[in-house]
């Protein structure tokens, strides 16, 4: 008994206010087929081939998983991933790994728009708004991937940085819209040239109009974490540094 396709039906033709939708189902058929497609490949046979050698690999598709809904650039579409039984080891696809579902633009879109000034609770409505009504992603889900970000700045922030040979420092504050506060706040930012000439982010932290206390703590802190003095700071003038 063949199985049914999973393929959505073709529309007759696409018209301008339908082009999203039939863009959609494009990339969708698209990756669907691709999918199948890697099975094929690691059975070394078609969809409704049999096995003929003796010594061909292992394997049997056993239909499909549930759908998934996987958010793109282009907007969220739906996806159902094959199924194969009798391997030694789990067929892992490489299109579409597990627990997947945005892509890598996506995933860095998401803290764009934070620091850009989207308030937490108008991200539900943007994101609907950019990646249709089906996108898996929701105010709770925002909140739970900011709180991942915040672990692993404060994980970053903490480290030692006894072992970089700081030569110069470029100093900066950087002013961006995340937060929305009353009163301006700033992002102090250093950034290292080590003796072998390699550059690299030393710190990134907040701070009230580049104060002087607010880079005197940063100061403090990042001897705190084994800086050496360097030769020379360099600044934009700014009285604080």
């Amino acid at each position: 008994m063949r199985e049914k396709s999973i393929e959505p039906r073709e529309e007759s033709r696409a018209e301008w206010d339908t082009l999203e939708a039939f863009a959609r189902q494009g990339v969708q058929r698209l990756l669907q087929r691709v999918l199948e497609e890697e099975v094929d490949e690691l059975l070394g046979r078609g969809h409704y081939e049999r096995r003929s050698a003796i010594d061909a690999p292992l394997g049997y598709r056993n239909g499909f998983g549930r759908e998934r809904r996987l958010s793109l650039s282009s907007g969220t579409i739906t996806l159902r991933r094959p199924r194969v039984r009798g391997l030694a080891e789990r067929f892992e696809s490489r299109l579409l790994p597990a627990f997947k579902r945005r892509t890598t633009e996506i995933g860095r879109l998401l803290p764009e728009l934070y620091l850009h000034g989207l308030a937490h609770g108008d991200f539900d409505l943007a994101l609907r708004g950019l990646l249709g009504e089906g996108a898996p992603l929701s105010a709770p889900s925002i909140a739970r991937l900011r709180a991942g970000w915040q672990g692993e700045y404060d994980v970053w922030r903490a480290r030692s940085v006894a072992e970089l040979e700081a030569v110069y420092l470029w100093v900066d504050g950087v002013y961006v819209k995340a937060g929305l506060e009353k009163d301006k706040a700033a992002i102090l930012v250093v950034v290292a040239a080590l003796r072998d000439g390699e550059k690299v982010i030393l710190a990134v932290e907040s701070g009230y109009r580049e104060s002087t206390e607010s880079w005197a703590a940063l100061l403090r802190d990042l001897k705190r974490r084994g800086l050496a003095a360097p030769k020379l700071v360099i600044g934009d003038g700014h009285l604080g540094i």
